[in-house]
């Protein structure tokens, strides 16, 4: 009896360590994934970046390197077009790297290429492929030998253009509408998702965050839709200063 109340007690003080609560002391019941993923846009390398301090380190862009700014090094990611749903798979050179907030990760223009990416608009899902898994440790024993192979081939399919440059791009894009939303958090229950409104519109100056019913228990707080993207960029830059622990930037919804 004594050890059934023991389990009790522990199983009671992790469930409220887990707990969130916001300003005013209301329990916030976020709605966590099991594995870290992210959908938004990628940073496609290249030495004007460098040159500018946009980012911190040069990445070889014959490679299928990412920087990452939350995935441990040495860990595998995939990365997929969600408009074609070409994959890639990719490992994480550093988590240690400036640059911002508003990109989801740092990519190479080799990796660019094979997912077919929209040079102005590189929307990206990223997940992260667990340690555990049978593909990593097949691939770690290969991702040296495909590295070496990479170094050798150049990447001649995808020219970014740079403004003040006379580059141009070898492949034509397909324009798309361009409307896309920050994904704030989801949550189990409609008031704690009425809460992190009224908390967005007494922190910051933006008003335009909804609450999107997904099921009776899944409530998806948004912000938007943009339509231009360095709208979009701004209000990003204006809500991550609330520390939210993973946002995320969807498209159509």
């Amino acid at each position: 009896m004594k050890f059934n109340k023991f389990i009790i007690i522990i199983i009671s003080l992790f469930l409220t360590s887990c707990q969130q609560f916001d300003k005013n002391g209301k329990s916030i019941n976020y709605i966590s994934n099991q594995k870290y993923s992210n959908t938004g846009f990628a940073l496609i390398y290249n030495d004007k970046l460098k040159r500018d301090n946009q980012i911190s380190k040069k990445l070889d862009n014959r490679s299928l390197l990412i920087f990452h700014k939350k995935i441990q090094k040495n860990s595998f990611v995939k990365l997929t077009n969600p408009v074609n749903n070409k994959t890639v798979i990719a490992e994480v050179i550093s988590n240690n790297i400036n640059f911002s907030d508003f990109y989801n990760s740092v990519i190479t223009t080799r990796i660019a290429e094979e997912l077919d990416l929209d040079i102005n608009e590189p929307y990206i899902d990223l997940i992260l492929i667990s340690q555990n898994s049978t593909f990593v440790a097949k691939k770690a024993k290969t991702f040296d030998e495909e590295k070496n192979v990479a170094q050798k081939a150049p990447v001649d399919g995808i020219v970014i253009d740079i403004l003040g440059s006379n580059s141009q791009l070898k492949k034509k894009v397909i324009k798309r509408k361009f409307l896309y939303s920050i994904k704030i958090a989801d949550f189990y229950y409609k008031d704690s998702a009425e809460n992190m409104i009224l908390r967005i519109n007494k922190e910051t100056n933006l008003k335009n965050s909804i609450i999107k019913k997904l099921s009776q228990t899944k409530y998806r707080v948004l912000l938007g839709p943009f339509s231009d993207i360095k709208k979009l960029e701004k209000s990003f830059n204006k809500i991550k200063l609330l520390e939210f622990e993973n946002l995320e930037i969807l498209k159509d919804v």
